[in-house]
């Protein structure tokens, strides 16, 4: 049986809007283990990149519990948040935020100058992600100089650069076209192959496919939690990848 990564259990959260509070999570519970593939997803407004940011710790929910790697971490304060997310989760996020006044590699490797690694290790650490990514010889170059989907590429490697083991994905597609957004998913799935654990938030219904399982959200609750054949996901990705044109 493999190692439970996260768990969150009655996962509640709320959000202030003029005179009224309007409930967004309504009682969330999964739990996702080493190596998983999980694409979360839903109609707008459902919940999804509200609660892919508590995964993340990015923000806290009002009750409930989230456990990584079974450490209590929901309550903890923010630089205890910051401090476990910079040794496990990486984040990939739809507008890429990636620093226009920085090169390529040292976006890559700005997780890693927060953590305290030296210069000589951030860039050698930078360099291996950006090979992983099929951009080493983009290095030098600033994020303006790159297409979208190399942007997006970036910020993958930016997000494996902390050898975290965990990624998560917030609509990596949404400011692609279809031809770079299968290039982008055909990379986060061979990372899966890899041994990458992802949780991807996704409105594609083919690119949730990918994932070896589902969660569907619905008015801030689990609708279903669907676990696929992994061989017909396994096809699926090598189907989108051959399909797909390098960005």
């Amino acid at each position: 049986m493999k190692k439970e990564v996260l768990r969150i259990q009655a996962i509640q959260k709320s959000f202030d809007s003029q005179a009224e509070t309007a409930q967004v999570l309504k009682g969330i519970d999964f739990s996702i283990s080493e190596g998983e593939y999980v694409a979360i997803s839903g109609p707008s407004g459902c919940g999804k990149s509200t609660l892919l940011n508590i995964l993340g710790l990015l923000d806290t929910p009002d009750a409930g519990e989230y456990h990584i790697d079974g450490l209590l971490v929901s309550s903890m304060n923010g630089d205890q948040r910051a401090e476990i997310r910079s040794r496990r989760i990486g984040f990939v996020f739809q507008a890429f935020n990636l620093l226009d006044d920085e090169t390529v590699l040292d976006n890559v490797a700005l997780p890693l100058k927060y953590r305290g690694d030296s210069k000589m290790q951030r860039q050698t650490r930078a360099n291996e992600c950006l090979k992983m990514v099929g951009l080493a010889d983009k290095a030098g170059l600033f994020p303006n100089q790159l297409s979208g989907g190399q942007q997006q590429r970036v910020s993958i490697a930016r997000a494996l650069a902390a050898d975290s083991g965990i990624m998560l994905v917030d609509e990596p597609t949404g400011n692609l076209d279809s031809k770079n957004g299968d290039a982008v998913m055909a990379l986060l799935d061979r990372l899966n192959k890899q041994g990458t654990t992802i949780v991807l938030v996704t409105h594609d219904p083919r690119y949730a496919q990918m994932a070896h399982r589902q969660i569907q959200l619905l008015d801030g609750r689990v609708q279903a939690d669907v676990r696929k054949n992994a061989q017909k996901a396994i096809q699926k990705g090598e189907q989108i990848e051959k399909e797909s044109f390098a960005c």
